[in-house]
């Protein structure tokens, strides 16, 4: 079928598209899902020696959850257990990181797997083999004197890019080994069965201690405790350290200049809470508390902040981790409050201050000593960076506990339940500030701006003709919004739609679908909806042409390439239409595969070059910086080549933007017979001979209407500025007083009334 007809014939296209992909849908059906967090399903695809050398069998799963036995003939090995079972392994995804972990009798870790994921940063740029050697240093360990909270978890190696993925998979490795050797289902410290003796004497908060108290006393007695780095220090420290590359690269200013002073109080405690939040503030904290939760005051100043920026894109404080016999815990969004200010008297004004609730997860003893340690981060490369850890240490003053005699310890495997009430509340809560929700907030000004940006866009698209009307002012209009896209929209904000946002979220519709997972991306999923409305009225346009960072570094490059006078090619118009549906067929393909496999489908989605050219700033392995390097290097000489021929968004925008319910792009009569300058013109080749636009392959660039209203370059227009000059001409008070007795009659008249001119710009 030629392209003319595939034009002139949309309903028998589009009802073949949709016979294609529910065929599609009905070959994917039969194939079964994984079900995440399966262990007996992960050990199918694995070998017991993976974990333990010479194990050749796993015995059947025990105790709940549950932990497989690896033997060796008859000998127990250890055992193997996901993480995700025991601990909060959640990453940026939404999704949790599932990670095989086999563990000695006496608690020591032997082995690793990553078995599955849905962590962007891996599946767009970092390869897994780093990820997991980045863990390497667990593996040897022997969890036991940590779970007594004899010694602390080691540190993982962090790879930039990728903080808050490592951190979570290597918390929730500790913490379910320590919540297996705790139970006493593994290692040597407190077998099952084993007699603990209570202490003689148990410290617990006094509620009773609630004096209000100003700044210097709290921070005179240790209510507060403060850690003041330098840049001199921080310097020392990295110098100290033995990183060579993190030595050189000291941070800028002075080194007296303060580099974070930072304050930490437990707000739980009511005189300390009472002191810092106000009346109002410590009851509302405490109306929020759940049965054994504490919550935690952080604040600072200077130049570094304890929050960063991961907990704005994946709701996680990367930088700050609390740890107390040998466990440790990260704030996610949900557990976090922002405040304005301290109302303690005599409280200095600090730049940050958020209000922390311990997860349920993890137990805080406030009577007990615990750390909160500070992660300082220094870039060393252009995607590399080096670590280190400062503690404050806080124990509690005596002031604030009451000693007493030991309770009966509780019936095993008894723990008692929250009161209706508590549950009623947390539901409530829960409800009430979904982690989206915080996102949304932690991302205000983001979202503004990008709001303005598509309402600047909505402007330019109804105001179409009067901009286009003006070539020169409409051209720098179009570069301006294009390096806006490309600069803040793409390489800032990575906010790059790709055909793998339209795979998993087909796969969502197909097997739950949950709005939490695609709001918790606040601009992408503005983008999406923006995208969505523009199809109904102008196609794929909006977003190929005007909102596509990649497009737009696409165009901004052949336009510099123009200017450089690069020689341009044009494709033939016959090898022109055969290339097209090449994008087509890559995204059906990709789409048929996602039905049966959302990973792999990501894995071949890398045919878009957007990760490696927006989202990572070229910052990646040889290969795929080549990829793009050469689509981009083509693209000098074919403007947007990419576009034209191989995307497989912009085929999964056509197809649904044939339903548009507009025609704003205006054509003359003559307009392809015999005129053949604007299909000469297009950017994109959009235009076919005969002279209609094919809305599949627009991008809305508006040159057409360009020359549309343009009398030195439309063939019709210059024919309408000609008559209307020689009218205007013929009318002049000149002419008609030199020739007045020799003017011709109009419609067989004599002319008594100034003739007025015919219309010749209205449109076909």
């Amino acid at each position: 079928m030629v392209a003319s007809d595939v034009a002139t014939n949309r309903g028998p296209m589009a009802a073949m598209i949709l016979a294609v992909l529910i065929a599609l849908c009905t070959l994917a059906a039969p194939w079964p899902a994984h079900a995440v967090g399966d262990l007996a399903n992960y050990l199918s695809k694995i070998t017991p020696s993976e974990f333990f050398p010479g194990a050749d069998r796993f015995g059947a799963p025990q105790g709940e959850p549950p932990i497989v036995p690896v033997y060796r003939g008859d000998q127990l090995q250890g055992h193997v257990y996901l993480n995700s079972d025991f601990a909060n392994a959640v990453g940026y995804s939404g999704k949790p990181i599932n990670i095989l972990v086999g563990i000695a009798p006496k608690g020591v870790i032997t082995g690793l797997k990553l078995v599955d994921h849905k962590e962007p940063i891996v599946l767009i740029g970092i390869p897994e083999p780093r990820i997991i050697a980045a863990l390497n240093g667990l593996l040897g360990k022997d969890m036991t004197p940590i779970a007594q909270g004899a010694e602390h978890a080691p540190q993982a190696d962090i790879i930039s890019g990728a903080t808050v993925t490592v951190l979570v998979m290597h918390d929730s490795i500790v913490r379910a080994a320590m919540r297996l050797i705790r139970s006493g289902r593994i290692g040597g410290s407190n077998p099952a069965g084993a007699v603990t003796t209570p202490p003689s004497v148990v410290k617990t908060v006094d509620p009773d201690k609630s004096e209000i108290r100003d700044w210097t006393s709290l921070l005179g007695d240790g209510s507060v405790r403060r850690l003041h780095l330098s840049i001199g220090d921080v310097n020392d420290a990295f110098a100290k350290s033995g990183n060579t590359v993190a030595a050189q690269n000291p941070e800028p200013g002075n080194s007296d200049d303060t580099f974070i002073d930072l304050y930490v109080a437990l707000a739980s405690v009511p005189s300390i809470g009472r002191s810092l939040l106000g009346e109002e503030g410590y009851q509302r904290l405490k109306d929020r508390l759940q049965p054994g939760q504490q919550a935690i005051l952080v604040a600072g100043d200077g130049v570094y902040s304890f929050k960063g920026s991961a907990y704005v894109r994946g709701g996680i404080f990367d930088r700050i981790e609390v740890l107390q016999d040998g466990a440790s815990t990260r704030f996610r969004d949900k557990n976090h409050m922002r405040l304005g200010a301290l109302e303690a008297n005599g409280a200095p004004a600090l730049r940050e201050i958020g209000l922390f609730v311990t997860p349920s997860e993890f137990t805080l003893d406030p009577a007990e000593p615990w750390q909160l340690q500070l992660l300082v981060q220094r870039t060393t490369g252009s995607r590399d960076k080096a670590f280190l850890s400062f503690d404050v240490n806080y124990t509690l003053p005596d002031a604030y506990l009451k000693r007493q005699a030991p309770l009966a310890p509780p019936a095993a495997n008894a723990p008692a339940p929250l009161p209706a009430t508590s549950r009623a509340q947390q539901s409530a809560e829960d409800a009430e500030e979904p982690l989206w929700m915080r996102i949304w907030r932690s991302q205000t000004v983001s979202v503004g701006i990008t709001a303005l940006a598509l309402a600047v866009l909505t402007g330019i698209f109804f105001f179409q003709n009067v901009l286009v009307r003006r070539p020169l002012l409409f051209t720098w209009v179009r570069r301006s919004y294009l390096l806006f896209v490309l600069v803040w929209l793409g390489w800032y904000a990575n906010a790059q739609l790709s055909v793998v946002n339209i795979l998993t979220f087909t796969n969502a519709l197909l097997s739950g679908f949950h709005w939490e997972f695609f709001l918790a991306a606040p601009l992408i999923f503005i983008l999406w909806a923006a995208t969505a409305a523009g199809l109904l009225f102008w196609g794929r346009g909006p977003f190929c042409g005007w909102l596509c960072p990649f497009g737009a570094l696409q165009e901004l490059t052949n336009t510099a390439a123009k200017w450089l006078k690069v020689p341009q090619i044009t494709v033939p118009w016959g090898l022109h239409e055969r290339l097209w549906p090449i994008k087509y067929i890559i995204f059906l393909g990709l789409f048929g595969l996602s039905l049966y496999s959302v990973a792999l489908a990501e894995q071949f989605a890398e045919v878009e070059p957007f990760k490696t050219a927006i989202i990572l700033k070229f910052a990646r392995s040889w290969p795929f910086v080549l990829y793009a390097a050469a689509l981009l290097g083509i693209g000098l000489f074919i403007e947007r080549f990419f576009c034209r021929y191989l995307c497989p968004l912009g085929a999964a925008l056509a197809i649904p933007g044939r339903i548009r319910t507009f025609e704003w792009l205006r054509r003359w009569k003559e307009c392809g017979s015999p005129c053949q300058r604007c299909a000469k013109e297009c950017p994109v080749q959009s235009i076919h001979p005969e002279g209609h636009i094919n809305v599949n392959e627009c991008i809305y660039c508006m040159h057409c209407q360009e020359l549309y209203y343009d009398d030195q370059r439309c063939p019709h227009m210059i024919q309408v500025r000609l008559k209307r000059e020689k009218f205007e001409a013929m009318s002049s008070p000149s002419m008609r007083k030199s020739g007045q007795k020799t003017l011709v009659t109009h419609a067989g008249r004599p002319l008594t009334a100034p003739v007025q001119p015919p219309d010749l710009t209205r449109p076909s």
